[in-house]
Parts: C-alpha cells; structure tokens; sequence
C-alpha cells in the first residue's frame, strides 16, 4: 500500500495560483473520483484552503498517471500554471506532510489551530463522498490524534499568533486606538469568529456582520454584540467601515473598486484598513490602488507576523520530534500491511492444499482402503507439498551463491544448526 500528496502550498506558489486551484463543496465529489482515477488510487481526500490545495491518495502502487495533467483539465487552466509549484511526496516524506499539516508546522502562521478544523473537515467529506478506506482513515485519524499531542505537550499553540490576529494587529498599526471604530466583516466562518474575538480584545467600537445567509450573520452578531446585515448591503453600507476584513468562500469578488471609491468620498477621504483572507480573493486587487485605502491579502499578512514567534519555534521543534517518532510508527503499521497480506495468502494456499488431500483421503477411506495406508499417504503427500516450492527455492539460491536468501529462508522456516 503506498501513500501520495500531492500539492500546491503558500510554500510554493503565490495566491494568484492557489485562488485558482481551490475547490468548493459542488466541485468536491467530481474531483475525488477524478483524482482517483487519474493515478489509479483507491482513496482520496483533498484539503482546499486559502493556503493549500492538497490531494491524499493511497493505493496499491505508485501513481499510474499525473494529477497535475488532469488538474490542468478539470480547472481549466493554462497547462504552465502549475510549472514549479506542484509537489509530490510519497511514503514516509507522505505520511510526515500529513501529520506536520495537522499540526499546524506546515502553516504559513506556524502552529495555526485552524488547519486540524480544515482536515478533519475534508476527511468528513471524503467519508460522505465514499471516496475513503482503511488506509487514509487510518492516516486522517492518526494525524487527529498527533495534533492533540502537540498541542497539549508544547506550547506551540499558548501564544496569539495567527492570521487573525496579524490582521487586527495592523489595524491598530494604521488607526490606533480602535475604541470609537466600526469594523465591517464579511463572512462567518472560524476565521471571522477569531477575527471578531480580537477586535473585541482591542475594544473596537462597533461590529457589522455580513453574510450570504442572513441568519447566520444574525447567530454571530448575537455572540459578538454586533450588527448584522445581508451580504447584498455591503455595498450600501461600506462607507461606515473603518476595518474591513472578508473571508468568504464566493468564488467571483464580493467588493469592487468602484464601491470602495464611492465609500471614500462618502467618508471624506478618511483612511479605511481592508484585509482579504479569501482564496480566491473576495476584493478586486485593484482596491489597493486607492489613495487613503490599505489592503492586505493573507500572503501579506505573513510579513507582519513576528510577535511571538520564538516561543512557537522552540515549542515546533519539540513538535517536530512527536512528529517524526508518530510518523515512524505509521509506517511500521502501513508496512505490516503487506506482511499480513502474505500471511493470510500463505495460509490460504496451505488449507487449499490440506483440503485437496483431505477430500481425497476421505475418498479412498470410503471406498474401503485401508486407513492406516491412508492417513500415512495423506501425511506424506502434505508433506510433499507444502516444502516442495520452498525447498526448490533453496537450492536455486545454493547454486546461484544467494547466501542472503539462505539465510532469510533459515530464519523464516525456524531452521537452527548445519545439519538440522
């Protein structure tokens, strides 16, 4: 049983590349039984975030054909897209990557607890989409179970340093004081939450919750003690923003330039603070062009992000030993796979053979033969059987000098002494 990822990460390619490669629910079952049959892979999970698209695929071989090739195809996308930023990992390097992801030592915030949310989200939908066994449940669960350890052994995760917290930290940078403040947020997933938890920290003035659902801006808003709108009113309501920060999973941009121009004016040329944490983005590039107007996208962010952080790098490299020793452990397991298939194909082709023999003793005792001659025969020819393949083999490797197979047989047959 082998074990593939393959992948484009914030490590390899820039967010113009992964906003067009990312997967919403109505692609997902499409592409998981895609992606299988494009490598000839028995399972699949595909991890889709603003950081990384990832495919997890175990099957009984290597990859019989290229998942970047058929990736090109279902996106439609220009076939140099991908040159240079499309990796491939396999085996022990595979099983690493997957457990480092879930721990959050493959983030672009190091140690980020979002990602594990994010997996075991993708599992799930693997498990509805049928496209799951034995082998990547197995991985997905052990990667769960790797992600806790570290969080509860290090204290990778003991400081505020995350996405939304680099974002909220700029805001303060660029206004200062955030108490007399509105911030707009569009969305209403984990990220928005964490970034509502933060402004609140900092005392912001005033929330605007904005949602394609309105209920569930309505459900946040009561949480946070903000004010919810519907998405189609941002528009209409953007000049009121100090902070904008949108993290959506639309797949066209839910804020334009002309909006934000419009807004500008309204508000007399007062500075607004936008953040974009969607991929693909969910405001037009061209906004950061606006005088009085900061943008920033999640790869920006990453350049702001240094408060913190040498606590979280003494604490990855004690994750990173969890990491490796579990990884290890995975293997051994993945590896007795094939022992255990041996064993029962072995035990398999002996019974067929006692069973050949014992029916057609049970023959010759019926029709009157003499039981003891019988029993004797049947014994022999078992016998016969059972060590004619391997003793065959051993004299092929005696003439052909193969002392290392002699010796494996020795071990395996449980032969002790030179002559015994």
């Amino acid at each position: 049983m082998s074990i593939i990822v393959f992948g484009v990460s914030h490590k390899t390619a820039p967010i113009d590349v992964r906003e067009k490669v990312v997967f919403d629910d109505a692609q997902l079952g499409a592409a998981l039984a895609g992606a299988r049959t494009a490598v000839g892979a028995r399972e699949a999970v595909i991890l889709s975030t603003c950081n990384r698209t990832e495919f997890y695929l175990a099957g009984d071989g290597p990859p019989q054909g290229q998942l970047a090739d058929w990736l090109v195809r279902f996106k439609a996308l220009d076939p140099t897209l991908l040159d240079g930023h499309f990796y491939t990992l396999e085996g022990p390097q595979a099983i690493r990557h997957t457990l480092r992801v879930a721990c959050g030592l493959d983030s672009m915030v190091l140690g980020e607890p979002q990602i594990l949310g994010q997996l075991k989200q993708a599992y799930h939908a693997s498990e509805t989409e049928g496209s799951i066994g034995k082998t990547l449940s197995k991985l997905m669960q052990y990667a769960f179970t790797v992600a806790k350890k570290v969080r509860t052994e290090t204290a990778i995760g003991q400081t505020p340093v995350s996405v939304a917290y680099a974002a909220v930290r700029l805001a303060r940078q660029i206004h200062g004081d955030l108490k007399s403040k509105t911030a707009l947020l569009i969305g209403a997933g984990d990220t928005i939450s964490l970034v509502a938890s933060h402004l609140r920290g900092q005392h912001i003035g005033r929330m605007i919750i904005a949602n394609r659902t309105l209920a569930r801006s309505e459900e946040l808003a009561r949480e946070l003690d903000g004010e919810p709108i519907a998405l189609t009113d941002v528009a209409q309501r953007l000049w009121e923003a100090d902070v904008v920060v949108s993290s959506t999973a639309s797949p066209l941009p839910i804020i334009n330039r002309d909006a934000v121009e419009v807004a500008i004016r309204r508000r007399r040329y007062e500075q607004m603070f936008f953040v974009d944490l969607a991929v693909p983005r969910d405001i037009e590039p061209a906004v950061g062009e606006l005088g009085d107007v900061y943008l920033y996208t999640v790869d920006d962010l990453n350049n702001v992000i240094t408060e913190n952080m040498e606590l979280r790098q003494l604490a990855a490299a004690q994750a990173e030993e969890i990491v490796a020793l579990h990884a290890q452990h995975f293997m051994d397991w993945l590896q007795s796979l094939d022992g255990n298939a041996t064993i029962i194909a072995y035990r398999r082709q002996a019974e067929a053979t006692r069973d050949e023999l014992l029916d057609k003793a049970q023959r010759q005792l019926a029709a009157g033969g003499d039981p003891g001659e019988v029993l004797h025969a049947l014994a022999t020819t078992l016998v016969n059987k059972l060590v004619h393949h391997p003793t065959a083999k051993i004299r092929e490797a005696s003439v052909e000098g193969r002392t290392d197979l002699l010796l494996a047989a020795r071990e395996l047959l449980n032969i002790h002494g030179p002559g015994q």
